[in-house]
């Protein structure tokens, strides 16, 4: 059996009709990659924001852990984390346990103390050349060890949200030193 004309002409046209969509759908794939050109920085943008600053909160939490089990260390008077055992010291094994328990991010937070003792006066211990061997008390003493911290924020964009680009927080914990 052979194709009439009209059967052509029909078949001809039912092609035309199908090609046309075709052709339009091209045209669409452009306008997507237009408006994903547009939206694509803000997206990253939120990302970078969302993991810089949930990075920020799991260093403060970091630091939070690291400074209660420091002062848990310091309650019980010992000594024997000091790295110089020739002549151990008491503050110089409670800090050794603070980096210890800080998961190396110690030196990135430029650390400060402070320390109140009997809610006295509080002591501010900014270098290593200001600590002192009375600065977590004696046996029955309250202590406050408080950590001042600064943490770089990585995102060039977030660290204008930031006074100097540091994301800076405080971390402490009270506690009652032993009969040691």
């Amino acid at each position: 059996m052979t194709p009439t004309r009209s059967h052509l002409r029909t078949l001809r046209a039912s092609r035309a009709r199908s090609a046309k969509p075709a052709r339009g759908r091209r045209r669409q794939w452009g306008v997507a990659t237009l408006e994903f050109a547009f939206i694509a920085p803000v997206l990253f943008f939120l990302l970078c924001m969302i993991m810089d600053l949930g990075l920020a909160m799991w260093v403060n939490l970091t630091m939070q852990y690291a400074v209660r089990e420091g002062a848990r260390y310091a309650v019980t008077g010992q000594t024997n984390l000091d790295p110089n055992q020739s002549s151990p010291q008491r503050y110089l094994a409670v800090i050794q346990e603070i980096k210890d328990q800080s998961m190396g991010l110690y030196n990135l937070v430029n650390p400060s103390y402070v320390i109140t003792v009997n809610s006295g006066t509080s002591q501010t211990y900014s270098t290593s050349s200001s600590y002192s061997t009375n600065m977590f008390g004696n046996p029955g003493d309250i202590v406050v060890l408080q950590i001042n911290c600064a943490w770089p924020m990585i995102t060039p964009m977030i660290r204008s949200f930031f006074p100097g680009g540091f994301f800076n927080f405080s971390v402490a914990a009270t506690m009652r030193n032993e009969g040691y």
